[in-house]
């Protein structure tokens, strides 16, 4: 679990809440192939007693996206083959072992908003701004973000940001659909642990219907997305834990849902 750019720890009572901070805030935690490899062997070797994950950024910034200063010089098929291997890491981030919570702040720009979109739920403070420069760079999204980030905002959206370089704040990203938490400067990271320790007192295999199978349905057609749907709602109440919750709802132990202030 140790990588010179990434700081890792386990909080919560049961430490069940894995904290992951990128931590090259010299370059703004812009991304490079191995700080992308080690998230992907992180997520893969997430430790069993971990039912939720944090993902920050040291410093003033969540992350600026690619270090351009470390990007070679490829053929197309070698280009091919490294946005793959990004794809790759980042779909263990989506789809792995838990969900996982990002901490907004300062630029999520390029593949820094790549690495948000591959996450379930983002908390933004206020410092936080939202672009894809690759446009203006010559380049093009290659770590998932053509398919995660027009999910999150539509692909109008994103094609004016590509095409203009245009720049969301932290009050229009969280309208438009980049965060679905708005908290004051400074306060992401409190938030998202917050969310995170809740997130972790769900049933495991709620959490995992939710991560793997809801993104699933929602893109099949809706006769196939009702059959999986009733398939997931067979298994997750099957399971014992589910069984022992219910009880506890029906037998009066179990917390109502009540209004929020």
């Amino acid at each position: 679990m140790t990588h010179p750019d990434i700081h890792f720890e386990l909080t919560g009572d049961q430490q069940e809440v894995a904290v992951i901070r990128l931590t090259r805030g010299a370059k703004r935690n812009a991304l490079n192939d191995g700080l992308i490899l080690a998230l992907r062997d992180l997520f893969e070797k997430m430790p069993s007693t971990v039912r939720a994950a944090v993902i920050d950024g040291e410093g003033p910034h969540f992350c600026a996206g690619l270090d351009l200063s470390e990007l070679k010089e490829r053929d197309a098929g070698q280009g091919l083959h490294h946005s793959r291997m990004w794809h790759a890491a980042l779909e263990r981030v989506q789809f792995g072992p838990v969900p996982v919570i990002a901490a907004l702040h300062g630029a999520v720009v390029g593949g820094g908003l790549e690495l948000a979109s591959a996450c379930h739920i983002r908390v933004a403070d206020e410092s936080t701004f939202y672009a894809l420069p690759e446009g203006s760079r010559g380049i093009f999204v290659g770590g998932g973000g053509a398919v995660r980030i027009p999910k999150l905002i539509g692909a109008a959206r994103m094609t004016d940001m590509m095409l203009t370089g245009r720049v969301y704040n932290a009050q229009d990203g969280e309208k438009v659909g980049f965060a679905q938490y708005l908290v004051p400067e400074g306060k992401a990271f409190e938030k998202a642990v917050e969310l995170a320790k809740r997130v972790a007192e769900n049933a495991p295999l709620t959490n995992y219907a939710l991560m793997h199978a809801l993104p699933r349905i929602a893109e099949q057609p809706a006769d196939q997305g009702f059959f999986t749907e009733a398939m997931m709602a067979a298994i997750a109440q099957s399971a014992p834990e589910a069984k022992s919750r219910l009880a506890d709802f029906l037998e009066g132990r179990a917390a109502k849902v009540r209004k929020q202030d």
